[in-house]
């Protein structure tokens, strides 16, 4: 997959997942923007000084304007690829207003304005955009003890297919990928008696990822695609 001189947007660049992606990219020469907020993940993240990666602090995700200005001083988009989000588990016993409304923010709000900004600086000439839900997103049943999260992820599969069907006209084909456990040192640490052999690799997701992302996708629109590894 070819993306010389193409430019990327990666939110959630500095993460597990994002740093894999991010290498997948620069590997086939992609011009790599990272928005973060967080400055201790941007100190840590291992492409920071490579070329072909530059990193925009201070950006909220969930801040419509400041998400805005972002997208807008992206000339020459090609793909936008949205990584960022979290993850809170909790019965909804446990779970109230405030844990739904951070749920909702970090994964539905961040990807919907990202998803917005992007189409705005692509209707010229076409692109790609790539969301991630979560296997809960689409087997319904496995959210129990993490409805919150279940219930964001969801919406951001329906956001997807909705905005695929809305945008492809212009050009820009958006589709999804919807991971299980991915097989991170958080969720290592997080789960150290699970088998980690079954769980799907960072590197195995970016390539996923990279395909619907590249100009080599000129067909799939509206998928949100299980990566579950062997789970």
């Amino acid at each position: 997959m070819d993306f010389r001189g193409r430019t990327v947007v990666i939110t959630g660049g500095t993460g597990a997942l994002g740093s894999a992606v991010v290498e997948a990219l620069l590997a086939a020469d992609a011009v790599c923007h990272i928005p973060y907020l967080v400055e201790a993940e941007a100190r840590a993240f291992r492409h920071r000084d490579r070329a072909g990666v530059t990193l925009h602090p201070a950006v909220d995700l969930t801040d419509e304007a400041a998400v805005g200005s972002f997208y807008a001083k992206r000339t020459g988009l090609w793909a936008s690829i949205h990584l960022a989000g979290g993850f809170a588990s909790g019965a909804i016993g446990e779970a109230g207003k405030a844990i739904l409304a951070s749920q909702l923010d970090v994964n539905l709000v961040t990807c919907y304005l990202s998803c917005r900004s992007a189409i705005a600086a692509m209707k010229q000439g076409g692109g790609r955009i790539v969301n991630v839900a979560a296997r809960p997103a689409l087997e319904w049943r496995g959210g129990a003890g993490m409805a919150a999260y279940a219930a964001a992820k969801a919406a951001v599969a329906a956001l997807t297919v909705a905005l695929a069907a809305e945008v492809a006209k212009d050009g820009i084909l958006v589709n999804a990928v919807a991971p299980s456990i991915l097989d991170t040192p958080a969720n290592r640490k997080a789960m150290p008696n699970a088998d980690f052999g079954v769980w799907p690799k960072v590197e195995e997701v970016a390539q996923t990822i990279l395909f619907l992302a590249s100009p080599d996708n000129g067909v799939t629109r509206g998928a949100v695609i299980p990566v579950y590894g062997r789970a």
